[in-house]
């Protein structure tokens, strides 16, 4: 196979037009080409009055050496390098003592399926329900006001990701193309094809839910075993080596080599394992809102007379200010046509998070506002930055009524610095409901004033973005986890509990399904290593 890079065709080009650029890029008449797939395809929107679309597409031809010795001087056609997923081993013959696997969200679905896949049979522990049961859950606290602490949002079988927009794209780096990995195995289970190969490829909640499910029953059938509403209450460490688990059944599991992939949200497990004296510190993380525009508004400043297209879909944004005060406010989880979500997995708390369907067909776009901290902010203890979430999540309940109502206040009040009374032309979405108010006590002073110097500033960026009638909604607090499980660079095990693998979100390596799952397949590997040379 060969590959072509840098092809660019304008917005609604014809299949021939594309089919005549391959011909004409590769110099070779129509007869010679025998196949074609698409490797990337994304926009160029600078100039909106002529969108373009770039792709990288990898083709079969009749003689592949003879068209590689016409390019062999160019940068833009050349061989197909191999982007498949090689296992760095294999399970030995016996093994002592099955790994186990803590949380089944993004990085401990790809955790357990490298180590099923490679004969490790793992165990897997999460705190939640199945995907099914726990959407159930998640649904009785949006329509009914009813939150149950091991079954939300946060936890249960697919992780925080599962009620995200469903975003498969990262900034991280990948060498060794585990991305593409996840990405396939996802199609696999029934993800929509076009995920391999759009710049940023999305999934959606409901769409997730189905293929979490099939990707479990895949793990059970290559030898892994589930273990849901299971929480892991304490850990057994024998000179700096983890030995063993105790659950919240009182059962315990003897275990050598244990990835810890318990998502940002598990504040007890957190707390357990500072107490077992497995090295924790604190790290930045972001605190702020989310904001929501009619998505048609968003649709008109990014892609002007392309707005609407299929291929470009509903718009997205990316936006950053440095603030006077020193704080940098930014754009973070920017759900195209989607809906803000009560996120919170503690009783008497308000968190927000955005959500998206596959779709994205939804009235308005929202994306969290938000402000970025340091341990500076709140010193002292490496747990610190969890007192500092649950004060201000609870503040925000208060301030919502104490019914898991979030606090909202429309966007020119907030900039004018006056309490909001009444709803304008947009709607919030978030369920169970917004309480329109003041702002102003709910996040930090520092926090409150970087952002109302932001919100005009954004307006350069995206007419219309300052409008009165926007709204805020409080409060979002966990962008990312406040602490780091730190773990050496080379074997990825806790600095100073060997066997245990600090990983994902929760451990403070990933930010996103994408990275999550490509941290799970890194740490997968080093422990199946890691036991290998055990044997």
């Amino acid at each position: 196979m060969l590959r072509i890079s840098e092809l660019t065709l304008p917005l609604s080009h014809t299949e021939e037009e594309l089919n005549a650029a391959i011909l004409d890029r590769l110099g070779i008449p129509a007869e010679e080409l025998v196949s074609f797939t698409l490797f990337r395809r994304s926009y160029d929107a600078r100039k909106k009055t002529a969108i373009t679309l770039n792709y990288t597409i990898d083709v079969e031809v009749k003689d592949e050496p003879a068209v590689l010795a016409r390019h062999v001087k160019t940068t833009n056609v050349g061989p197909t390098p191999d982007t498949s997923y090689h296992y760095v081993t294999r399970a030995p013959a016996t093994i002592k003592k099955r790994p186990v696997v803590i949380g089944f969200g993004p990085c401990g679905l790809f955790a357990a399926l490298i180590l099923a896949e490679m004969g490790f049979n793992p165990i897997i522990l999460e705190r939640g329900k199945t995907v099914r049961e726990r959407t159930k859950d998640t649904w009785g606290l949006w329509r009914q006001r009813e939150l149950k602490p091991e079954s939300n949002v946060q936890f249960g079988e697919g992780g925080a990701g599962t009620f995200s927009d469903g975003k498969l794209y990262s900034q991280v780096k990948d060498p060794k193309h585990y991305g593409r990995k996840v990405l396939a195995e996802f199609v696999a289970a029934d993800a929509p094809p076009e995920i391999m190969y759009v710049s940023k490829p999305h999934i959606g909640t409901f769409r997730l839910v189905k293929m979490i499910q099939l990707m479990r029953e895949k793990i059970e059938k290559l030898g892994g075993e589930f273990r849901f509403e299971q929480r892991v209450e304490d850990v057994l460490i024998e000179d700096g080596q983890i030995r063993g688990l105790t659950l919240n059944t009182g059962e315990q599991i003897e275990a050598d080599h244990v990835v810890l992939a318990i998502g940002h949200s598990a504040r007890d497990t957190f707390e357990m394992l500072y107490e077992r004296g497995v090295y924790i510190e604190a790290k930045p993380f972001s605190i702020g809102f989310r904001a929501e525009h009619p998505q048609s508004l968003i649709d008109k400043c990014r892609f002007g007379p392309g707005a609407g297209h299929p291929i470009l879909g509903a718009a997205d944004y990316k936006l950053v200010h440095h603030a006077s005060n020193g704080r940098s406010v930014y754009s973070f989880c920017m759900c195209p046509g989607g809906t803000v979500v009560a996120a919170t997995s503690e009783p008497g708390r308000v968190v927000t998070n955005g959500m998206s369907q596959y779709s994205r067909n939804e009235r308005n776009a929202n994306s969290g506002i938000v402000v970025g901290i340091s341990p500076a902010d709140y010193p002292g203890h490496p747990l610190a930055g969890i007192a500092f979430q649950r004060e201000w999540e609870s503040r925000a309940y208060e301030l919502g009524g104490a019914n898991y109502n979030a606090p909202g206040q429309l966007v020119g009040d907030f900039i004018a610095n006056r309490p909001s009374t009444r709803l304008g032309s947009v709607e919030p979405s978030y369920k169970p409901g917004v309480t329109l108010g003041d702002l102003n006590p709910s996040l930090p002073k520092y926090a409150i004033d970087a952002i109302r110097e932001a919100l005009p500033a954004f307006e350069k960026q995206i007419r219309g973005y300052s409008m009165h009638d926007a709204v805020l909604t409080g409060i979002e607090t966990r962008t990312s986890s406040p602490i780091r499980i730190k773990r050496d660079d080379h074997t990825l095990q806790s600095l100073n509990t060997k066997g245990l693998y600090p990983a994902g979100e929760g451990a403070g390596y990933a930010g996103g399904i994408m990275s999550a799952a490509i941290d799970g397949i890194r740490v997968a590997e080093a422990l199946a290593l890691d036991i290998v040379a055990q044997s």
